[in-house]
């Protein structure tokens, strides 16, 4: 039974660790089997930090039959002599002192994963019970905890955390248990945790274990990590699972065994390191808690390769400890990677096809890539005990600096493969740039599609009042001035009018994204009413008959042919089914004078050669014509009457239908006459100007 002899001794051993027993939470994060874990991890770490200050090149993990887990290494042993401060042994300070220990303060780890001093104590708080041996100076020291408090289980043979257990009163003793060989040392910790504390259900993880350990084994070169599983329920017919790993190639071979894809390049090593100041608060000879300023040393340390696939992969760690939600070495590490790359691309632009308004995102840069980051450095900043966050400001831009200075060595480099990597790099990240900036193209023409497609007509849409689609007509005409004269030569009973602003965007040139931005496009696709590309529905057209009507110059002759370019690359059907017309607007108005009173006769030709052979038939005839003879420049010239029994008057009118004989001769004809490149039109228009007729050209 413990006793219950309650003295000043036991205060000071409990007085910290009663807070850990209250708000467990605060250290290692929850209850459960994650927060059972981190308490693990917190021992292994203990070990791991000797290993990485030199000390031991291995590490054994035993999960028990009974639940208890043990950590072995063969370093140098927790420290048994006598603190002076505390006249406690050193084994006894590590496991009931907060924030005391090798790792706190100024104390003997270069760089340590646990950092706040708390780890062992913590799990010593939390465990049932907690033994530890200690091989030192040819001995093996011993001492037991019950829920953190140093004394005495009654039990011999296999360890139980039921036993009876006495609590040192007066002092505590560090036990003499064994001998061991001269320069032989380490440490062994087997504890129990404690079922007031973890839920029921909390166990050990073991391929969580399994991952961590790995994960170690490949930072920490050259260290062996064993993991042995007697617990029945994990091995296959009752015999136990061990596992072993030590990997020569450290954080290099790390990447290539994390990368999924194909590489693109070979994993490149960079490592530099950097200094910076700190204030921390340290204890003087006193006990005093005083101010220092103090230099320290960052070392970083950075593997990477891109590969053919689009996912990142980028596992951080701050002293062996990862740090999944990143902090400040994930910021260094993605703002310098950003920063070269972005100028390593402007300065290869021509080359890469990259116009001045295209930028590289991080998305970009990340896609494929596989990296490992780590950094070392005493007393890292975390927030909170679970050490997820590195929040050291001064380790951004140390590793932003590190990683520039490498990877401009590796693009600088002569060497012919460096050269050939560093260009496929860059050649990668721009291909993912502009798949990205075409797929926010598409979803935002996708959107303005819908948002056109759903929304009211516009203004200046002149409608007309029957709803049968087969009789109806939209007449697309040019400028306000020529609208003006239509309104009063319609019939409002069938046919509406369209007003455009001059010259309309060359669809065949631009992107989709570009024809919906202009208002003279998207205007035609919203009045019509049936989309546009793939969503284009012929059932859904509000007119049966489209029709031109341009002005019979050169000027009208380009606007009618960027009418067709967005017909035909945006609603072909139109054409196929015959709904696209152009309007013929006559050229000449010959007033042809009678005698008497008979009222004069006014003609109408659309051509030069027409007015010739009629000027010439009306000589021979002896009639005689008002001169000079009416040339219209354009549709505004016309008044209504004119322009309704020239134009638009069924039973006068002359219109010329668009339709597509052969789709393939169609879209080569479109793309020699419209497209982006220039030197076939030229030659097109060289080789024919030999045939040109001046009469069919406005002069």
């Amino acid at each position: 039974m413990a006793s219950s002899d309650y003295s000043a001794r036991h205060l000071s051993v409990l007085e910290g660790l009663e807070a850990v027993r209250k708000r467990p939470g605060m250290y290692i994060g929850s209850t459960d089997s994650r927060g059972l874990m981190h308490c693990l991890w917190e021992i292994i770490d203990n070990s791991v930090d000797e290993a990485l200050d030199g000390h031991g090149d291995s590490i054994e993990i035993v999960l028990h039959p009974d639940n208890s887990v043990e950590v072995r290494d063969h370093a140098r042993g927790v420290p048994i002599d006598i603190e002076p401060k505390t006249g406690l042994s050193g084994v006894e300070v590590v496991f009931t002192k907060l924030h005391a220990g090798g790792k706190f303060g100024t104390g003997s780890y270069s760089s340590s994963g646990g950092l706040h001093g708390v780890g062992a104590s913590v799990v010593n708080a939390l465990s049932e019970r907690l033994d530890v041996e200690v091989d030192r100076d040819g001995k093996t020291w011993a001492m037991s905890f019950h829920r953190g408090e140093p004394g005495v289980f009654s039990d011999s043979g296999e360890p139980r955390p039921d036993a009876e257990f006495t609590p040192f009163v007066d002092r505590s003793e560090l036990r003499v248990v064994g001998k061991v060989a001269k320069g032989v040392s380490g440490t062994r910790v087997r504890y129990w945790a404690d079922p007031q504390i973890f839920t029921r259900g909390a166990s050990f993880q073991l391929d969580d274990l399994l991952e961590r350990a790995r994960q170690t084994a490949f930072l920490v070169k050259g260290l062996g990590i064993r993991i042995e599983d007697h617990r029945p329920e994990s091995g296959v017919d009752g015999e136990s699972r061990t596992e072993f790993f030590r990997y020569g190639g450290g954080i290099a071979e790390y990447v290539d065994f994390l990368a999924p894809d194909a590489p693109v390049t070979s994993t490149w090593q960079l490592t530099g390191s950097g200094t910076f100041t700190e204030n921390v608060p340290v204890l003087d000879e006193q006990g005093h808690m005083v101010s220092r300023e103090l230099e320290r040393t960052c070392e970083v340390d950075i593997a990477l390769r891109w590969g053919t696939g689009y996912d990142a992969n980028l596992r951080s760690y701050v002293n062996i400890i990862a740090t999944p939600k990143g902090g400040t070495h994930v910021a260094g590490f993605e703002q310098g990677l950003m920063k070269f790359l972005r100028a390593q691309v402007e300065q290869n632009a021509r080359r890469l096809k990259v116009g001045s308004n295209e930028k590289l995102e991080k998305d970009d840069i990340l896609a494929g890539l596989t990296a490992v980051l780590t950094v070392r450095l005493p007393e890292p900043q975390f927030e909170g005990q679970t050490k997820e966050v590195l929040g050291t400001p001064a380790v951004r831009n140390i590793v932003a600096s590190v990683l520039a200075k490498g990877l401009t060595e590796r693009f600088a480099s002569s060497k012919r493969d460096d050269k050939t990597q560093a260009a496929l790099v860059l050649d990668k990240i721009v291909a993912e740039m502009k798949a990205r900036v075409s797929a926010r193209a598409h979803k935002e023409t996708q959107r303005r599609k819908n948002a056109l497609e759903s929304s009211s007509l516009p203004a200046k849409l002149v409608d007309c009042r029957s709803n049968d689609v087969g009789n109806s007509e939209l007449f697309i005409v040019e400028g306000d001035s020529a609208l003006g004269t239509a309104k009063l030569a319609r019939d409002s009973e069938y046919q509406a009018l369209l007003p455009i602003r001059g010259k309309i965007l060359n669809v065949q040139k631009a992107s989709v994204s570009d024809m919906l931005s202009n208002a003279e496009c998207a205007s035609i696709i919203q009045v019509i009413g049936a989309g546009s590309g793939r969503s284009f529905e012929l059932s859904a057209a509000r007119y049966g008959k489209v029709i031109i009507m341009s002005d019979a110059d050169v000027d009208g002759a380009h606007i009618r042919t960027l009418l067709l370019t967005l017909f035909y690359r945006y609603m072909p059907d139109m054409i196929r089914d015959g709904r696209v017309y152009a309007a013929v607007p006559p050229l000449h108005r010959v007033i042809v004078m009678n005698p008497g009173s008979k009222p004069n006769e006014t003609i109408y030709t659309y051509s030069e050669r027409q007015l010739q052979e009629l000027l010439a038939k009306l000589q021979k005839a002896g009639k005689r014509y008002q001169d000079p003879i009416q040339r219209y420049k354009g549709l505004g010239e016309m008044d209504a009457e004119q322009l309704a029994s020239t134009t638009m008057d069924r039973s006068n009118r002359l219109l010329r239908r668009v339709l597509i004989e052969d789709g393939a001769k169609a879209e080569g004809v479109f793309e020699l006459l419209m497209g982006n490149d220039v030197t076939p039109r030229k030659e097109f228009i060289i080789a024919g100007a030999a045939e040109l007729s001046r009469d069919r050209i406005d002069v």
